[in-house]
């Protein structure tokens, strides 16, 4: 019989926060961690490669553009229309059934065969399973964690997005120049397969949690309420996701259309997703004119260097706050955390010099933080039979608010250039901050120490 160690977290004083011990001592979030590392550098490694090898068939830098945002783009789709597949279905089958067609997707655009058209089509329709897939994968992680291990892990698993883009940059570049784009998805169907391999082997077989018609918003079922003793309104509830009189599934569009109107209509759901979704989102708008305001400074300024300071503030930010942190804590400190968002971008009004503004994206990336103390109260608002959908949503809205605020910053720069769209993004920051402050403020609760 395994042993709880190697299951479940082993238990946390809910006083303290977890440490990287308790959350690592859990093999089954090894498995997540390593193969969602593996995974991300693969990705990272193809999209590359596939906007070189399309810039090289086109000679069109529109397309090659166009070729590395394929690979984001479904995800607003795929989470509109598909999420709902993230809970009925198991989410070890998902998981890996998700990186055998990426497996047959690159090993399609390895061969050649494909137009850049038909390429960038194909990418499109196996990103729309990309959500399903991710969400599967974050909702596992409070079935395996628990308690403040579970914020841990999920801290975790943004550094490791952070970290392996970084890593996936390095590589990807270094393939390209000694094997060519090619060679370089061979190499990321290789990394399709070791992610399949690892969640195959190390993650247990689960159901799908939302096997049945899902239950109405004020408690009730199909046709009447639920009863405690496990049946259902007219009889016991059967295991193979029909109900008492015949199958009651719908199909997974209309399934996800109402479990996101059912979650959207929950006003504490809807106020913790739209705390997760905007101050962090408006700081991209700073973000996306990092290049023209770079440029402005003249030769040996990169836009490199403050992408790069801001990835590593964010990291510093989710490593700090969810390791040293106590839980209370770190949920008090979340809307003071947005604020550092926003304010320290207001400092590009005064054009600073290139070292100067990094230090500032850096401080201000390490605001992102904030959404640590967001988890748990988030976990608890969700259905747990609507869990992977709720995350999927949370992503798929985070994904779409980003690039939204991506293009106001880049239309606000051509009428008053990167300084003042930068600063303005800050702006919108804080006005979304004071906006949900409410939200983003704990209720007090007397069975959580202070």
């Amino acid at each position: 019989m395994t042993s709880a160690r190697t299951t479940t977290a082993p238990p946390v004083a809910p006083d303290r926060p977890a440490t990287f011990r308790d959350v690592f001592a859990v093999a089954e979030f090894r498995v997540i961690f390593a193969s969602y590392g593996v995974f991300l550098i693969g990705e990272t490694v193809k999209m590359l490669a596939l906007s070189v090898l399309v810039y090289e068939r086109t000679g069109s830098g529109l397309i090659a553009a166009l070729a590395y945002v394929t690979g984001f783009l479904p995800h607003a789709f795929g989470g509109v229309f598909l999420l709902a597949l993230a809970d009925r279905w198991p989410p070890r089958a998902v998981i890996v059934g998700y990186e055998l067609v990426r497996l047959a997707l690159v090993a399609v655009l390895a061969i050649g065969v494909l137009p850049p058209a038909g390429m960038l089509g194909l990418v499109f329709v196996v990103g729309l399973f990309g959500p399903v897939s991710s969400a599967a994968r974050t909702a596992l992680l409070p079935e395996i964690l628990h308690g403040d291990a579970y914020v841990l892990g999920r801290s975790l698993l943004t550094v490791a997005s952070g970290g392996t883009q970084v890593v996936g940059f390095a590589v990807g570049g270094l393939l390209l120049g000694v094997v060519g784009p090619y060679g370089a998805l061979w190499l990321t169907a290789a990394t399709c397969a070791l992610s399949a391999l690892l969640v195959r082997a190390g993650l247990r077989a689960r159901p799908g949690r939302n096997r049945s018609a899902p239950a109405r918003p004020d408690g009730t079922g199909p046709t009447g309420p639920a009863r405690t003793d496990g049946t259902g309104p007219t009889g016991p509830a059967r295991t193979d996701g029909t109900g008492p009189t015949g199958p009651t599934r719908t199909g997974a569009v209309r399934e996800t259309w109402r479990g996101n109107r059912e979650l959207l209509a929950d006003r504490r759901i809807r106020g913790l997703l739209l705390a997760q979704w905007l101050p962090g989102s408006m700081l991209v708008g700073a973000e996306a004119v990092a290049v023209p305001y770079a440029a402005g400074l003249g030769p040996g300024a990169s836009a490199g260097v403050l992408l790069m300071a801001g990835a590593f503030g964010m990291l510093v930010g989710d490593l700090v706050v969810g390791r040293f942190v106590p839980p209370a804590a770190r949920e008090r400190l979340s809307p003071w955390l947005a604020l550092l968002l926003g304010v320290p971008v207001l400092g590009f009004l005064f054009r600073p010099g290139l070292v100067v503004a990094a230090l500032l994206f850096a401080v201000a990336a390490a605001g992102f933080a904030y959404q640590l103390g967001l988890a748990r109260r988030f976990l608890d608002a969700v259905p747990e039979s609507r869990r992977g959908q709720a995350f999927g949503l949370t992503s798929t809205g985070l994904m779409t608010a980003q690039g939204l605020a991506a293009a106001g910053g880049g239309a606000v720069t051509e009428v008053t250039g990167p300084a003042v769209a930068m600063a303005l993004a800050g702006v919108a920051s804080l006005a979304a901050t004071g906006a949900l402050w409410r939200v983003l403020t704990p209720e007090p609760s007397p069975d959580r120490p202070d």
